[in-house]
C-alpha cells in the first residue's frame, strides 16, 4: 500500500474511532415478521380465509445517559382501530417489549405501550397513528427510567443491548403475539456516513495513484 493511501486509511480509521467515541446515543432496530413468533403463525379471518401476513420495522434510540429509550414502529396488516377491516382476527390488542436473560421463545413483558400492561405512563408519550388508507399504523413512545413492568430500563439494558429483547404485537387471533422482532444494535447514522465517505476517499486515493503511474 502506497504512503498516500496508507495515510488516507489511517486518517479514515482515526476519524471513524473519533466518531464512534463521540456518538453517545445507541441505535437499535427490529424487523418484525410472523416467522419470528414461536410456532406457525398463519393469519386467517374468523371464517378461515387467508389474510395478508403482518410485518413491520421498529427503530429505537437509547440516549447518552441511558435513562430513556424512544422508539417508532410501523406495522402493516394489523388493524390498529378495529375498523380498518371488517374482520376481528387482525385487531391489535396489546403490544410490549419483552426481555430477559433466558432463551426465547417467550420472555417476560418488561414494558407495555399498547393495551395492558401499559407502562409508558411517567409521562405518557405514546402516539398512535393508524394508516389513513390500508391496514396498519405507526406507534411511537418513550421508555423512561422510572417506568417498567415490575422492572426498570436500567435493569433491562444488558438484555436489550445483547439481543435478549424483542418487540411484540398481539392480535385477537394470536394472543401470544402475531408479529415480533429482536432489538439489535446498529451503527448510528453519522458513523455509516463517515464509513461511506472514508471508503470513497480511499477509492479516490487509489485511482489517483494509478493515474500517476500511467502518466
Amino acid at each position: 500500500m502506497g504512503k498516500f493511501r496508507a495515510a488516507t486509511v489511517a486518517a479514515f480509521v482515526g476519524a471513524l474511532c473519533l466518531g464512534q467515541a463521540a456518538g453517545a446515543q445507541t441505535f437499535l432496530r427490529a424487523d418484525l415478521i410472523n416467522g419470528n413468533e414461536p410456532g406457525p403463525i398463519v393469519p386467517t379471518t374468523v371464517g378461515g380465509a387467508a389474510r395478508p401476513g403482518s410485518f413491520g420495522t421498529a427503530f429505537f434510540t437509547l440516549n447518552a445517559a441511558q435513562t430513556q429509550m424512544t422508539f417508532t414502529a410501523t406495522i402493516f396488516n394489523i388493524d390498529f382501530t378495529g375498523t380498518q377491516t371488517t374482520d376481528i382476527n387482525d385487531n391489535l390488542t396489546v403490544a410490549h417489549i419483552h426481555a430477559g436473560p433466558g432463551a426465547t421463545p417467550t420472555l417476560p413483558v418488561v414494558w407495555g405501550f399498547f393495551g395492558l400492561p401499559f407502562n409508558d405512563n411517567n409521562p405518557n408519550d405514546v402516539v398512535t397513528t393508524p394508516f389513513a388508507t390500508g391496514v396498519g399504523g405507526t406507534i411511537s413512545g418513550k421508555w423512561d427510567a422510572a417506568e417498567g413492568n415490575n422492572t426498570t430500563l436500567a435493569a433491562q439494558l444488558p438484555n436489550i443491548l445483547n439481543n435478549h429483547a424483542y418487540i411484540n404485537f398481539h392480535t385477537t387471533q394470536f394472543g401470544g403475539g402475531e408479529v415480533r422482532g429482536t432489538l439489535t444494535v446498529v451503527p448510528e447514522p453519522s458513523t455509516v456516513l463517515l464509513m461511506a465517505s472514508g471508503l470513497f476517499a480511499v477509492g479516490l486515493a487509489g485511482r489517483s495513484r494509478r493515474k500517476i503511474r500511467r502518466s
